[in-house]
Formats: structure tokens, sequence, C-alpha cells
């Protein structure tokens, strides 16, 4: 069969304003070394993870390239893709990049830089799921009661939680036919689109959901941020 050659899309464009620091929050140090670096460290480490490619302001490129010195251990990055308009089109200018050295029946594994906590774990299982479908998400189960509304002040209905999911990272595509789904979004419809996997299901693309991590959490809070230091500081002791 083929051996699908796996790139890792770090998407590192944001400039993390919710967060009100002086620096978007992926290069904030913990642990002395930047949020980014764990992310990069498990897919440089990971067997099946072939390459690296980043979304990152220019600014940026020079202190990542000093991190990824001790993290990329198995040296799998090939370069920085310029951020786009917004996230989507970030992840469409990575996807260019990533097509003049991989191929149509490779696959692409979007990663948020703000998610250090990725584990070898969920993306082993992303990959093992992918067989057969054009996609895998990793999806968390709605705990708590969901209801629609449609105004924003008024309950309009109860929706039914079991078909409800909260869609997470990382996501993996067959690259040529996620490429093509974007494309079809162009060039407006790509500006609305707030979720990864929405341009593969308006495109018709099988995507197979998967059970997520809840450890898997986006560093978008101060608190997210002081959960992570704690977590840090434990594992160090």
């Amino acid at each position: 069969g083929f051996a699908a050659m796996n790139t890792a899309l770090i998407l590192s464009g944001g400039v993390g304003s919710r967060l009100g620091a002086d620096m978007p929050k992926q290069y904030i140090k913990v642990g002395n070394r930047m949020i980014l670096s764990y992310c990069v460290e498990r897919l440089s480490l990971h067997p099946q993870i072939d390459a690296i490619q980043i979304v990152a302001q220019e600014s940026w490129h020079e202190p990542i390239v000093d991190e990824l010195k001790t993290y990329d251990v198995n040296k799998k990055f090939k370069g920085f893709s310029g951020p786009g308009e917004n996230r989507q089109l970030s992840i469409y200018n990575g996807l260019q990049d990533i097509l003049t050295y991989a191929e149509a029946e490779d696959t692409v594994l979007i990663h948020d830089a703000a998610r250090p906590c990725l584990s070898e774990a969920l993306i082993t299982a992303c990959i093992d799921a992918l067989d057969g479908h054009d996609g895998v998400l990793p999806v968390l189960p709605m705990k708590d009661t969901v209801y629609l509304s449609r105004d924003g002040k008024s309950v309009s209905s109860l929706l039914n939680r079991q078909e409800i999911f909260a869609g997470q990272a990382p996501e993996l595509f067959v690259l040529g036919k996620y490429y093509e789904a974007n494309e079809r979004l162009f060039p407006q419809k790509i500006l609305q689109v707030n979720g990864s996997t929405e341009p593969a299901i308006l495109a018709g693309m099988d995507i197979a959901m998967i059970p997520g991590d809840e450890g898997n959490y986006k560093i978008t809070t101060k608190a997210d941020l002081e959960r992570f230091r704690e977590c840090i500081l434990q594992k160090r002791i």
C-alpha cells in the first residue's frame, strides 16, 4: 500500500489578543521554553510524522528557529508559511507550501501552537483512524445541557447533546482533497470559516470522528496559562 507522508502544519500566526499579554501566547516561556516548543518536540519525536511546517509572522522566525535547535529533535522542520487574513487562510498558505514537497495522496495534520499538551497517543489515533476516510477529527462530548438561541437573548430549543460534539485538534486530512476543498471557498467564503474541518464538510469529504483528549486544551486565557504552568512545575518536581 501507499505509505503516506504525514506533514504537521503548526498554526502559530495568531497574535493572541484575548490573553492580554504583551506577546502571542504560543511564544510565552513556560519551564524556560516557548509554549510552541512543546508540540514541536512531540511531533518531531513521533515516528509517523515526517515533516513540520509552521505558520508564523516573520518577526518570530528567528526566535522559533532558536527553539527548534533544541526541540525539533529529529530535524523535521521544513519551513515557514505566512499568516493569512484569518486562521483558514493561514492554513491555506501552509497547504500551498506543503504541496511543494508532498503529494496530493499524502496527509496534513493541523495543530495549534497554543495547544502544548499534544500526546503521542492522540497523533497515533488520528493516523490510525484515517484508513478509508478523507480526514479525522478528534471530538469531545458535551457534558452540559445545550440550548439553541436564535437571537442570543432567549432559549429557542433544547439540543440533543448526544448529537453535538466539540471539535478539537489535531485534525488530519488527505492533503490534495483538503487543499481543493479550501480552493472552492475562494474568494469570500473562506473568510467566514471558523473551524478547519468546515471546508472538508462543505466539500463532502468523509471525516471520521475519534475521542479527543481533555488534556489537549488550547491556551486562550490567563487561567489556561496558569493551568499549563502548574502542570509543567509538577512534572519537574
